[in-house]
């Protein structure tokens, strides 16, 4: 197993907080003067953020946005969502940047209860805006302020991550390997870790069953590698995470998931080249050197799986037949396109956990060992 570094895309650039302040003075500047000076309706632009609107570079290795934007113009029909914006900009100079603190997206619903008439209704409006302001702003909002509220993930395994105590600034060192029968939680910014590891490579596990597994039977000694659960679509803070320890230690990334559209086309498509919908920041918070080594429509037949199937929902085949027509990764890879073709020729997807049927440690003892051994993964 190789990995190649791609230095251009080791780290986003540091952004300070009085430059993120200066950068929204000059949003909130250019809505005066084209008030006052130019006597005209003040507008704002925002990058669009969707598959229509991006497009994949395989050397880039993510997917990267396109220049269409939506212009947001202060009008009757747009006053409240227009007022809401300049709240929230308000809001993150003056309380978050200026004050050096921070907040979280229910916070931020929570807050604008004070705005009056231009308060938000539902946490959807102001997590929609929130996105808006980074992507208008092109600062990652972790840099403004924000913290996600969702967990990280989950490491365990040959890796030491050296972390730093708040109050003395000195530095604490985790080894991933001394938890005892736990692991160690991805915090929300990870951009302050250091690491020191001699693993070989990083397991990117979608299910946290499976990954408690592989933890108790300690299947990162036998394999030398770091096990990262994602609990599903991995979080900002989760993609980073594994990103800078891929980085750090020149170490290549292998991702386990579900055999079904999901699993493909949400799950490990996030993981290594991003969203439509988070198309402004996805150069930082992605994995372009991952690669997906199971579970695949050939499992089925190669591990004799076929009684531990389950048939396909309507859900699973639309997702399948929207991610052939319209997702540019899987429009860009061939080997993509025949996994999927062939999970909807089959009609079934196939879980992490199926393998049991052979025994319950049969995918540490047998299917890991094998499909790393021969080492044809799916890009």
């Amino acid at each position: 197993m190789t990995s190649k570094r791609r230095a251009s895309l080791s780290g986003p650039e540091t952004v300070s907080k009085k430059s993120a302040a200066q950068k929204i003075v000059g949003v909130a500047g250019e809505v005066h003067s084209d008030i006052v000076k130019k006597n005209r309706k003040p507008s704002m632009r925002f990058p669009i953020r969707s598959l229509a609107n991006v497009k994949y570079d395989l050397k880039r290795g993510h997917f990267e946005i396109l220049n269409k934007t939506s212009t947001r113009t202060l009008s009757y029909n747009t006053v409240k969502t227009f007022a809401q914006s300049m709240r929230l900009l308000a809001t993150t100079k003056n309380d978050l940047l200026d004050k050096d603190d921070i907040a979280g997206k229910r916070e931020v619903y929570y807050n604008s209860k004070s705005w009056g008439e231009c308060r938000f209704n539902e946490q959807p409006e102001s997590d929609a805006l929130l996105d808006d302001m980074e992507a208008m702003l092109a600062i990652n909002r972790e840099q403004l302020g924000y913290i996600p509220e969702e967990r990280g993930g989950e490491v365990c395994g040959p890796l030491v991550v050296v972390d730093m105590d708040p109050a003395t600034g000195k530095d604490i060192k985790i080894d991933c390997t001394k938890l005892g029968t736990g692991a160690w939680s991805i915090p929300s910014r990870v951009e302050h870790l250091r690491f020191q590891s001699k693993a070989k490579f990083i397991l990117v596990i979608e299910t946290a069953s499976l990954f408690q597994r592989l933890v108790h039977h300690r299947y990162y000694d036998k394999a030398n590698c770091i096990l990262v659960s994602m609990s599903g679509v991995p979080t900002r803070a989760c993609r980073r995470f594994i990103r800078r320890v891929a980085d750090d230690q020149k170490i290549p990334v292998v991702a386990f998931t579900d055999g079904d559209p999901y699993g493909y086309c949400n799950i490990y498509r996030t993981l290594k080249v991003g969203s439509g919908q988070a198309a402004h920041i996805n150069r930082y918070f992605c994995v372009p050197q991952a690669h997906y080594l199971g579970v695949t429509p050939w499992d089925i037949k190669d591990y004799k799986l076929e009684d531990a199937t389950h048939p396909l929902e309507d859900v699973d085949i639309k997702r399948a037949k929207d991610a052939l027509k319209n997702d540019p990764f899987i429009r860009h890879h061939k080997e993509w396109q025949a996994a999927l073709e062939l999970m909807l020729k089959l009609g079934v997807r196939v879980e992490q956990q199926a393998f049991a049927k052979h025994g319950l440690n049969f995918v540490l003892e047998k299917y890991l060992p094998e499909k790393l051994k021969k080492g044809k993964f799916l890009p």
